[in-house]
C-alpha cells in the first residue's frame, strides 16, 4: 500500500523499531505541518493509508473529497479532527485504537514536570540567571497542599499517584462512576464542583475533549481559585471557556497557569497573551512526544495498517463502512 505520515516533524518514526512494520509498504514521510486543502490534496492524492499523528492535522470532508484512493486512515485515541460519517461514505475505513487501561505516562510525567516548573519558577529562575541576576523570586512547595484532578481517568489517575508521592493531599472532581473509582483508590471527592475550584491549590485537567465537555471550566470556576494556586492543562484547551483563562490570570485567581495545549495549533503566534505572561509556563503540546510513548503508539498505529492490508481490519471506528469500503 501507498501510505503517508503527516506532521512527523523531527523525522523520528523511521528511527523507532516499530517502523519495520510497514516493510514492504511504500511509504512517505512529511515532516512539516500544511493545513491547506489544496496543498494537502496534492501531497495525499495517491494514498492509500494515511497516517495522523494525533490531532495535528484536520482531516474534513473538503479534504476527503479530494481524495479517491484513501481507504484508510490508522491513528490512535480520540478522533474529534477527522469528519467519520464523511469517511463512512466515501467508503474509507478509520482504525483507532482506544489503548483500554494504557495511560499515557507521557503526558502524565510532562504534567508533573509542568507542576514542579510553575511552582517552583524554574523557567523564570532560569531566564533570570541566563540574563546575569541571581533568584528572581520565591517559589512554592508542594508538601501538605492539595492537589485537584478534574476527571479521574488513566493519566488522572497517575497524576493523583505522583501527588500523594511528593505529600500531597488529593480530590478528585468528576462524572460518578469516576469519583467512585478514585474512592475505591483510596481519594476523597470534592463535596461539590465549587469547593473543588476553590480548595485546590494544584487543579489539573484531564478530561477528554466531546461536546459535553468543550467549555466546561468557566470564567465563574476559575474566580473561585485562590490567587496562590496553579492550574495545569494538558489535555485540551476547549475545555475551558473560550478567552477565559487569560482574563482570569489577569484578575490573579488563579495565580499561575501551566499550559501544554492551545486553542489554535501549532501556536506560532509569539505575541499570544499566555505566552506574554510571566505566571504562566508553557509547553507545545508534548505531552505524548517521547521516543517511549511514540514506540507504544505507532506500534498501534502500524499493526491497524498490517491489518487491513491483510483484510482484516481492526480497531475501526465507524465499522458500517465494511459494508461498502473502497477496495
Amino acid at each position: 500500500m501507498k501510505v503517508t505520515i503527516l506532521d512527523d516533524y523531527f523525522d523520528t518514526l523511521r528511527t523507532l523499531p516499530c517502523f519495520a512494520k510497514l516493510a514492504g509498504h511504500e511509504v512517505t514521510i512529511w515532516n512539516d505541518h500544511v493545513q491547506e486543502v489544496d496543498r494537502l490534496a496534492d501531497r495525499l492524492k495517491d494514498t492509500e493509508a494515511l497516517v495522523l499523528i494525533r490531532e495535528r492535522t484536520k482531516i474534513r470532508t473538503p479534504l476527503l473529497e479530494r481524495l479517491p484512493r484513501l481507504k484508510l486512515i490508522s491513528q490512535r485515541s480520540v478522533y474529534p479532527h477527522i469528519d467519520i460519517d464523511t469517511c463512512t461514505r466515501l467508503g474509507i475505513v478509520v482504525s483507532s485504537s482506544q489503548h483500554p487501561g494504557t495511560p499515557s505516562y507521557g503526558a502524565a510525567e510532562l504534567t508533573w514536570g509542568l507542576v514542579l516548573a510553575a511552582m517552583r519558577q524554574i523557567p523564570q529562575q532560569m531566564a533570570a540567571l541566563k540574563a546575569g541576576r541571581w533568584q528572581m523570586g520565591v517559589g512554592s512547595g508542594l508538601r501538605g497542599k492539595m492537589l485537584g484532578i478534574y476527571g479521574y481517568g488513566r493519566i488522572g489517575a497517575t497524576v493523583a499517584g505522583y501527588g500523594k508521592a511528593f505529600g500531597m493531599q488529593v480530590q478528585i472532581w468528576a462524572r460518578e462512576p469516576a469519583r467512585m473509582k478514585a474512592a475505591a483508590d483510596g481519594y476523597a471527592a470534592a463535596p461539590n464542583k465549587e469547593a473543588f475550584f476553590e480548595t485546590s491549590d494544584v487543579l489539573s485537567l484531564h478530561l477528554r475533549l466531546v461536546e459535553a465537555t468543550r467549555g466546561l471550566v468557566t470564567a465563574d470556576d476559575l474566580a473561585r481559585m485562590k490567587p496562590t494556586s496553579l492550574l495545569v492543562n494538558t489535555s485540551r484547551a476547549p475545555l475551558i471557556a473560550p478567552d477565559v483563562l487569560v482574563r482570569a490570570l489577569k484578575a490573579g485567581r488563579p495565580g499561575m497557569a501551566a499550559v501544554d495545549v492551545y486553542e489554535e495549533e501549532p501556536l506560532l503566534d509569539v505575541a499570544d497573551p499566555l505566552l506574554a505572561m510571566p505566571n504562566v509556563v508553557c509547553t507545545p503540546h508534548i505531552g505524548y512526544v517521547t521516543r517511549d510513548e511514540y514506540e507504544v503508539q505507532f506500534a498501534d498505529i502500524f499493526d491497524q495498517i498490517v491489518a487491513y492490508a491483510a483484510g482484516a481490519p481492526i480497531h475501526v471506528v465507524n465499522p458500517d463502512v465494511l459494508l461498502s469500503a473502497r477496495s
